[in-house]
């Protein structure tokens, strides 16, 4: 399995390097956003390791790029940076990212979430297709949605969370639940977060948003009943 760290910090990028070279992986280094695109477009990665703030394009720019244009838009991506605001967090979720880590981090850690991404997207592979009575198809091994037979773009983390909903068969799932299932235990994102994209999904699905129930106090639950 190969790792593209996307780092501008020689050190940091050289001690990521390391800990990932103990743990078995291989990897490539890129300096900055256009260098990891340059990359990216090649294909070959199991997961990309991107700073947010990087010269040229930003870390935001870049897992965009792999999101929309490259050719795996499916490819695990953790963000990190030493950023801890909420917004760039939450930038970074809406945009597909697969998990987010702030620096300093535990190089442990940091071995243990990029497993974890990887096994994560694997078993969505192998997962099947989910259709509901009124026309919501998701494909976890395209990652493709189509809502009525039209085909619905979401980025990776919607995708996880209306999978999820809609798997969980009317039961209501706490705003810490979908996390857990889809980021797994001590994910660094607010409640605000997951509503941001709830409302996100809610408004792609169009006519069906209305199947993602509120419970208030609770969490969401999937159900087409009106």
């Amino acid at each position: 399995m190969r790792i593209l760290i996307v780092e501008d910090d020689r050190d940091i990028s050289t001690l990521i390097q390391f800990h990932l070279k103990s743990n078995g992986f291989g990897t490539d280094t890129a300096a900055n956003g256009r260098e990891a695109v340059e990359k990216l477009s090649q294909g070959g990665y199991s997961l990309a390791l991107i700073d947010i703030l990087l010269p040229e394009l930003s870390g935001v720019d870049v897992l965009k790029y792999i999101r929309t244009e490259s050719p795996t838009p499916d490819l695990p991506v953790i963000m990190a940076s030493a950023l801890t605001e909420e917004q760039d967090i939450i930038s970074s979720l809406e945009a597909g990212a697969d998990d987010y880590i702030t620096k300093p981090f535990s190089p442990k850690i940091l071995v243990a979430r990029v497993r974890t991404a990887i096994r994560r997207a694997e078993h969505r592979t192998m997962a099947g297709t989910v259709r509901t009575e009124k026309g919501i198809m998701l494909d976890p091994g395209t990652r493709k949605c189509t809502v009525l037979s039209s085909p619905v773009s979401l980025t990776a983390t919607e995708f996880d969370m209306l999978l999820s909903l809609i798997r969980a068969g009317g039961r209501v799932l706490s705003r810490q639940e979908i996390i857990e299932r889809i980021k797994g235990n001590d994910y660094p994102v607010t409640e605000r977060a997951i509503d941001v994209q709830i409302a996100a999904i809610r408004k792609k699905l169009g006519k069906m948003g209305y199947a993602i129930k509120t419970v208030w106090g609770i969490g969401y639950r999937y159900a087409e009943e009106e």
